[in-house]
């Protein structure tokens, strides 16, 4: 096949939310009451302020630095104009968005720069190791840990290099099953090419409309599918990637015994020691069929245990999500208060099935089997069909409750089978105490979103009133989940990445040996330091 190119430009979100516009809506009577009874507020908007009332750091790029960076990526590619500058100032964590609300001067990107291809980026990479430019990798923006916040350090600038016009799909292997794809590609433009080819990746996180090919290697993200695809790291190929000291190049053959296998170096690096500008990916045809089925168990740990019974088997659906108590619950009562169907209240799971006729029915067949015989009752498609339908939705709603007084965010964490529950326990114990200490007594909802053989990972929403500096309360709260993950034997990010926020916990994740290796690695490859500073390491 020729070379193609995404036809449709990367969505852009707006600047001081998740999103696009048309998704935004302000919350429902209905859901007002909901909020009203549980924190005792009025929930009533608060305005967001306009885009015009933002101040930015001015822009620390001198003339010279900014004609050195257009000689490489073209004048109109280089880019110090406040909207450019302000819609790359961060990701869209609570912390993030908090920020954007603030009339403090804010930090920014002083310039934004485009390349076209690999070739600019490395020229890019080596002009700013020279020149002390420290460079942000930006895909989507779509970040929830501070992996995309503009760190100057002791850096004379520091610049967002967006990876946007790195759109293309370059190459299809249709017996070997693998396609090259761009690192800007966004994950709805990247299905679409693949699509044209009749494959897919099947790679969908809740940040898939938004978040690019690039950033779901650079932070090893793990899909919503992922019980039947894997994570997005499993897919990984071949990586091609820039850094200052020049390419590397890896990934020769579907498994090798030549060593260490390198590309684990730079598939999770966020951007730290490298820019991941194409990745080869594992495909698959396109699915011609899809089987839904969902599923109501008495408590958490029965519900747990089917799903372990599952993938202990190899016989885990598509999507195998599992919510404790209060998350179906409080989906229940949500559906309830707008008319939606009901379910018999217990614990939700949500099953889908992918693939041919006979392999679909084969698999949903044994999976049901399994599901009924670890006390779960079938509830039918409808609630999976349901909860497919509105799976991006969710960062909508927590920036409208952000808009109405209400702390909304979210963490996660994974663990053993064995350990499942004490780190459940430990987590909410954690959130619950800080919360309840600043007067703000929290729900605490969770999920299982991704499942292996040896264990699940645990994604926790956590919804209070807000006191009168959010940020202050969310950071002291944020510590103690993190401290409680640690002591419980959980890792310190599942899915989400380290990025700044996650950063103080690296060395009791890898220890000290393990971070010094790292620092080692990025030593030789990025020896100014250039590349994402503040992210990571410790």
């Amino acid at each position: 096949m020729s070379e193609q190119t995404a036809t449709e430009p990367n969505p852009p979100m707006v600047w001081d939310a998740w999103g696009v516009l048309e998704g935004h809506k302000p919350l429902s009577p209905e859901i007002r009451a909901l909020i009203g009874g549980a924190f005792g507020i009025s929930a009533e908007t608060v305005s967001r302020p306009g885009e015009d009332a933002v101040r930015l750091r001015d822009s620390a790029l001198t003339a010279d630095q900014s004609a050195e960076l257009a000689a490489i990526v073209g004048e109109g590619n280089v880019s110090t104009d406040h909207h450019d500058r302000l819609v790359r100032a961060g990701g869209k964590s609570t912390f993030d968005l908090l920020r954007r609300r603030s009339a403090d001067v804010q930090d920014a990107p002083d310039a934004v720069v485009t390349p076209v291809d690999h070739d600019e980026v490395l020229a890019l990479l080596t002009y700013c190791s020279d020149a002390r430019i420290a460079v942000v990798p930006f895909g989507g923006g779509t970040s929830v840990v501070g992996g995309v916040d503009p760190v100057r350090g002791a850096f004379d600038a520091v610049i967002a290099l967006d990876l946007k016009r790195l759109d293309r799909l370059s190459a299809v292997d249709v017996v070997s099953g693998t396609a090259t794809l761009g690192a800007g590609l966004t994950g709805p433009q990247a299905e679409k090419l693949l699509g044209e080819q009749g494959l897919s990746l099947g790679h969908f996180p809740q940040s898939f409309q938004f978040a690019s090919i690039g950033g779901f290697a650079a932070t090893r993200s793990s899909g919503q599918a992922s019980a039947g695809y894997g994570r997005f790291d499993d897919m990984v190929h071949h990586l091609k990637v820039a850094t200052p000291r020049g390419t590397v190049e890896l990934g020769r053959a579907p498994a090798s015994a030549a060593g260490p296998d390198l590309r684990e170096l730079f598939v999770g690096s966020e951007g730290t020691l490298g820019v991941i500008t194409e990745v080869t990916l594992r495909v698959h045809p396109v699915s011609t069929n899809t089987a839904y089925e969902a599923w109501s168990f008495p408590d958490f740990t029965t519900g747990a245990q089917a799903l372990r019974a599952l993938v202990q088997v190899g016989a885990a659906p598509t999507v195998l999500r599992l919510s404790d108590e209060a998350e179906s619950g409080v989906n229940l009562a949500m559906a309830d208060r707008i008319g939606g169907a009901t379910a018999t209240g217990g614990c939700l799971a949500i099953t889908t099935f992918e693939g041919t006729e006979a392999h679909v029915a084969a698999r949903s067949a044994e999976a049901a089997a399994i599901l009924a015989a670890s006390g779960g009752t079938s509830l039918g498609a409808d609630p999976a069909v349901a909860w497919e339908h509105g799976r991006y939705n969710a960062p909508y709603l927590r920036d409208s409750l952000l808009d109405s007084g209400v702390l909304c965010e979210t963490l996660e964490t994974a663990t053993t089978w064995a350990n499942l529950a004490n780190l459940k326990a430990a987590v909410t114990g954690a959130l619950t105490e800080a919360l309840s200490a600043q007067g703000t007594p929290p729900l605490v909802l969770c999920h299982i979103s991704h499942t292996y053989p040896t264990g699940a990972s645990l994604y926790f929403t956590i919804i209070c009133a807000q006191t009168a500096d959010p940020m202050a309360q969310w950071g002291v709260t944020k510590t103690a989940a993190c401290d409680a993950i640690i002591a419980a034997g959980g890792t310190i990010t599942h899915h989400h990445a380290v990025g700044a926020d996650h950063r103080k916990w690296m060395t009791d994740e890898i220890g000290d040996l393990g971070v010094e290796i790292l620092r080692a690695v990025k030593a030789v490859v990025d020896p100014a330091g250039i590349l994402n500073p503040g992210k990571l390491l410790p």
